[in-house]
């Protein structure tokens, strides 16, 4: 190949590569080979193959881990947005391995902020749950959401740890979850949370609220969702309010 950055050569090596990855020679997560044996291999220059990395690592086909390598990034998954569906169902239905861990479920008291999202008093019981959830052993989010006691007590004394939130309040609660309201904005994760997500990379995070309401016009949760945007994204059906 020619050694200079022409297009025709820089496109060549670009196509060949995502062609690798898209056969499956190299999957989602393999290590790909280091620069220089990349340029030996497509018979090219240390210029032309940097740039060929960066505009890969630009979207989102790879990813670099200092001093490890350049890695494959895991295909981005599309979430139900809105839907009054459980994680563990969510995640079957793209075909995933869903896992959840809970960090904390507590009872605590509705500050000013939460009391005017849930319609309560300040100062009211709510229960509290923080958990991190993985998709085929990859941790992709931290969910917090906030439940008005009074419509479901002693739901702390259940199986909340082990089961689906939504499962629980209508099984053993019987209340009925007609909708919900939800906003998306990108943010920037806190050492903490980088950590439980085990982010290498500046990657920013989605955050999804959500308040779901209950057929009599209750709010029964609100929730803040962070998922990784390296992995995780927002389908909407056209045509479907949420």
């Amino acid at each position: 190949m020619n050694e200079s950055i022409s297009q025709p050569v820089y496109t060549q090596i670009m196509n060949a590569i995502l062609q690798s990855i898209e056969s499956g020679v190299y999957q989602p997560g393999d290590q790909l080979p280091s620069q220089r044996e990349l340029c030996e291999q497509y018979h090219t220059s240390q210029m032309t193959m940097r740039r060929v990395l960066d505009e890969l690592h630009r979207v989102g086909v790879i990813r670099t881990t200092p001093g490890k390598g350049i890695y494959v990034k895991q295909k981005s998954k599309p979430s139900d947005y809105g839907s009054l569906q459980g994680f563990e169902v969510q995640m079957a239905r793209l075909g995933m391995k869903p896992c959840t861990k809970t960090l904390e479920a507590k009872l605590i008291t509705a500050t000013t902020y939460l009391g005017q999202m849930l319609r309560i008093q300040p100062g009211s019981p709510v229960v509290y749950i923080y958990r991190l959830r993985y998709a085929d052993g990859n941790p992709i989010s931290l969910y917090k959401v906030y439940v008005p006691h009074t419509l479901c007590p002693g739901i702390l004394d259940t199986d909340i740890a082990n089961r689906s939130l939504f499962a629980v309040l209508r099984d053993t609660y019987k209340l009925n979850l007609v909708g919900s309201r939800n906003t998306a904005t990108a943010v920037l994760p806190d050492e903490n949370t980088r950590q439980l997500l085990e982010l290498t990379d500046p990657v920013a995070l989605l955050l999804r609220e959500q308040i779901t309401f209950l057929d009599t016009g209750e709010i029964i949760e609100y929730s803040r969702n962070y998922s990784r945007g390296d992995m995780y994204c927002v389908q909407y059906d056209e045509g479907q309010v949420y």
